[in-house]
């Protein structure tokens, strides 16, 4: 018994055709708005790569661009197949091809669903590719003059003045590396001197972190120095005063942005996926519906629409007993193959008979 099965007069058809041409089309738009959604968050994550770790989170934004561009492509094929559906010449020229098609359109619903997942399931690791990136971002920020880290003082000032943010888990993590680079350090200075001998690897620390960490939104002037010497500024208290600095590390905050990213990509591919399924349900009512009326030979007449043309455990049958006899047609059957090898000798001792001249008399 087919499954959904449903009725269509001629007028039926024609709606159908025409409101699933609307439908596929709309699908082609939500294509292209998946497709730019890919580009803007690897654009994004283009933008910050040198302050990540790896690249596992660029399999969200590849997966969007990849199901865009598949998305409108299929779609539009659906929607000139919609034109042609009620036109008796041209309409079979697509039943080869909408079997593939059905399987695209199934495809890209499940690659859909993974991104959602995916969305989710890499919150884990893309916090620790940022935390392992923004540290070895911090501890390069004072290389300005070695190749390939030159522009590392500039990315995290950018960084933390565009998210508001100060060292990888908060402003501290700047009182533990050299971020002020020895070329810029007075060696005679007694204090510099001091500073480097105090330290067991011979680095200039100090409880201070860069301008980019300042929040312009406190009403005092930025503080940059001395940040632990209470009596190093006036009315200052650094255990109870709040500091005029960014409180929030830049870890936290980038993950905290990307993940809303993604997760806001959740709600609209899961409503493309809905207009998908949509649109593949009404292909095959059309095509179902169409051939019925051109097998009945009345163009007019009232047909038969369906989504199986057997029960969900028949087809499920008829799956698996065509796939076990391809699989055994592309096995090779020993015996068989020994009885042509057999064969294939007495032919063989039959032709050198043939050849040997017969013994003189």
């Amino acid at each position: 018994m087919a499954l959904l099965k449903m009725k269509f007069s001629q007028q039926r058809r024609v709606r159908l055709a025409q409101g699933l041409w609307l439908l596929s089309w709309l699908a082609v738009m939500c294509g292209a708005f998946i497709f730019s959604l890919g580009v803007y968050l690897k654009i994004e994550l283009l933008r910050r790569d040198e302050v990540m770790d790896n690249t596992e989170i660029h399999v969200v934004p590849n997966l969007l661009i990849m199901v865009g561009l598949a998305s409108i492509g299929a779609n539009w094929v659906a929607s000139r197949v919609c034109q042609d559906s009620l036109d008796a010449s041209r309409f079979p020229r697509w039943n080869v091809l909408l079997l593939a098609w059905y399987a695209v359109a199934a495809l890209l619903c499940c690659l859909l669903l993974a991104v959602v997942v995916l969305s989710y399931a890499l919150q884990g690791r893309l916090e620790e590719s940022l935390k392992v990136g923004l540290r070895n971002g911090i501890r390069f920020y004072k290389d300005t003059d070695i190749p390939g880290r030159c522009f590392q003082k500039e990315t995290i000032d950018h960084l933390q003045m565009e998210f508001r943010c100060c060292g990888n888990n908060n402003f501290k993590d700047w009182f533990e590396i050299q971020w002020v680079s020895n070329r810029y350090l007075d060696f005679t200075s007694q204090e510099v001197k001091d500073r480097i001998r105090s330290n067991v690897d011979g680095r200039y620390l100090l409880d201070g972190v860069p301008f980019s960490c300042c929040n312009p939104a406190s009403p005092r002037p930025c503080l940059q120095n001395h940040l632990t010497d209470s009596r190093a500024h006036y009315n200052y208290e650094y255990q109870s005063e709040e500091l005029n600095l960014y409180s929030r590390g830049c870890r936290q905050a980038l993950t905290d942005y990307y993940m809303g990213l993604m997760n806001s990509t959740g709600p609209g591919v899961l409503s493309v996926i809905l207009i998908q399924l949509s649109v593949l349900l009404s292909m095959r009512y059309l095509q179902t519906a169409v051939e019925g009326a051109m097998a009945l030979e009345a163009p007019e007449g009232e047909s038969e629409g369906y989504i199986l043309e057997k029960g969900v455990k028949e087809t499920y049958a008829d799956i698996k007993a065509k796939v076990l006899d391809l699989l055994k047609f592309a096995q090779v059957d020993p015996a068989s193959e020994a009885t042509g090898a057999g064969e294939g000798e007495k032919a063989a001792e039959a032709s050198e008979k043939a050849a040997t001249p017969p013994p003189a008399s």
